[in-house]
């Protein structure tokens, strides 16, 4: 699968180093065809395991990545994924960035 946004590589793992995401993948509309100029970007995050992550600081990365990528963003920690859900998004995720 090929993502529809413009993916700067570099900027993206400095920005998952700094923030501690050991996995960032891309999922939903953002890899198919439906994907509009006003769509948002399904993000999936994986964190380091010994990383703290609160509300505060899931919403400042959403806000840093939405700048990074220049489109509303949203984002869903692994850890967060609803069961329902959870089988369909990891086998149609696209990894962006894997340390």
């Amino acid at each position: 699968m090929k993502s529809n946004v413009s993916v700067p590589r570099n900027q993206i793992a400095d920005f998952c180093r700094h923030n501690r995401i050991r996995r960032l993948s891309f999922f939903g509309s953002v890899l198919r065809d439906d994907f509009r100029p006003d769509s948002d970007v399904d993000v999936l995050v994986e964190f380091e395991p010994e990383a703290q992550i609160g509300f505060m600081a899931l919403s400042r990365i959403k806000r840093e990545l939405s700048a990074l990528l220049e489109r509303p963003v949203d984002l869903v920690p692994k850890d967060g994924l609803k069961p329902k859900i959870r089988e369909i998004v990891l086998a149609s995720a696209e990894v962006v960035y894997a340390a």
